[in-house]
């Protein structure tokens, strides 16, 4: 069998060196046979040697469900999963992948649409382009990245029916090709809707000169690959209370929430553990939660109704879960 539940098993057919410290996967089904659509901006849960489990963006067009690409940075501040893919996976390798998931998706009404990629932020960009390409769609894609030598897909790009709307732009070139963010954001043009991707520190810089430059948050859609480490030395205990039962399980300066959860037996899906991906989310009917993930909007984290277990605590002594 290739599925159990929600997981499916895919084989390595071609592993890639696409720029320094990037490499790329081609994954296909060992038997040949399709592998589940996704659209442009889906990722996948991978599961990679030492039990881990990793989200990458398909960077493939969507129409190509006979393979799924992903590409990798080999990140040396990473918790062990760029270096598991660079080092532990071979071509001929049999992988178990989620079926691919949308946290990230085009929205259909724009008019216009606006890609700035950071670095591997680039990966569900290319998904995007090939999508709005095939609907003759309005955008334009901006790539960033520290050098031409650490800016995969080049190629691919530079031969795309879309490469006249693609933008290169490289921390150590020229300066008149370096990308002018707030000159770019500075105002939001009737229809465009903006997507951004990369490190935190570009997309930090892009939405806040979005948000400068008047955009709606409706028209902000961004995906975080990581999150920056949080303070953790004035973390409190709180309670948490588990609505459906009463049951009030404590929470320990030095653990998160989710831990407690887990270490009571409550089974709460998870997966990036960094507030990132979504997984986890939770409807909380009551109390404040202290919100530190990089997945709700400032709108969603105000309504105080939901937050991510994984990295997120409480503002309030108790938080009272929809669980």
């Amino acid at each position: 069998m290739t599925t159990s539940g929600d997981t499916l098993a895919v084989r390595v057919a071609r592993k890639r060196q696409e720029a320094q410290d990037i490499c790329s996967l081609e994954l296909e089904h060992p038997q040949g046979q399709p592998l589940p659509a996704f659209t442009a901006g889906a990722h996948l849960d991978v599961h990679l040697p030492g039990g881990l489990v990793r989200q990458y963006s398909l960077c493939n067009a969507p129409g190509q469900t006979q393979r799924y690409q992903i590409a990798v940075l080999r990140d040396a501040q990473s918790r062990g999963g760029s270096q598991a893919v660079h080092a532990a996976v071979h071509e001929g390798d049999v992988l178990t992948i989620s079926a691919p998931k949308n946290h990230f998706p085009l929205a259909p009404q724009a008019q216009r649409h606006l890609l700035l990629a950071g670095g591997i932020g680039v990966t569900p960009m290319l998904a995007m382009a090939e999508a709005l390409s095939a609907q003759g769609a309005a955008f334009e894609l901006h790539y960033c990245t520290r050098s031409r030598e650490r800016t995969a897909f080049v190629e691919r790009l530079g031969a795309a029916a879309y490469a006249s709307r693609v933008r290169l732009h490289h921390d150590d070139g020229d300066a008149a090709q370096k990308l002018d963010i707030p000159a770019l954001l500075g105002t939001c043009d009737a229809g465009t809707h903006l997507y951004v991707c990369g490190p935190q520190g570009f997309m930090d810089a892009v939405l806040g000169a979005a948000r400068a430059g008047g955009w709606p948050e409706e028209r902000l859609h961004y995906e975080f690959f990581g999150a920056a480490p949080v303070a953790s030395d004035q973390d409190a205990a709180f309670d948490i209370e588990i609505a459906s039962s009463g049951r009030v399980i404590p929470v320990r300066a030095d653990t998160t929430a989710l831990q407690a959860l887990l270490d009571a037996g409550l089974d709460i899906p998870m997966s990036c553990e960094q507030g990132v991906c979504g997984t986890c989310l939770t409807r909380v009917k009551s109390g404040q939660p202290d919100h530190r993930d990089h997945y709700l909007t400032p709108e969603e984290q105000a309504a105080n109704d939901q937050f991510l277990p994984c990295c997120s605590r409480a503002r309030s002594a108790r938080l009272v879960l929809d669980l």
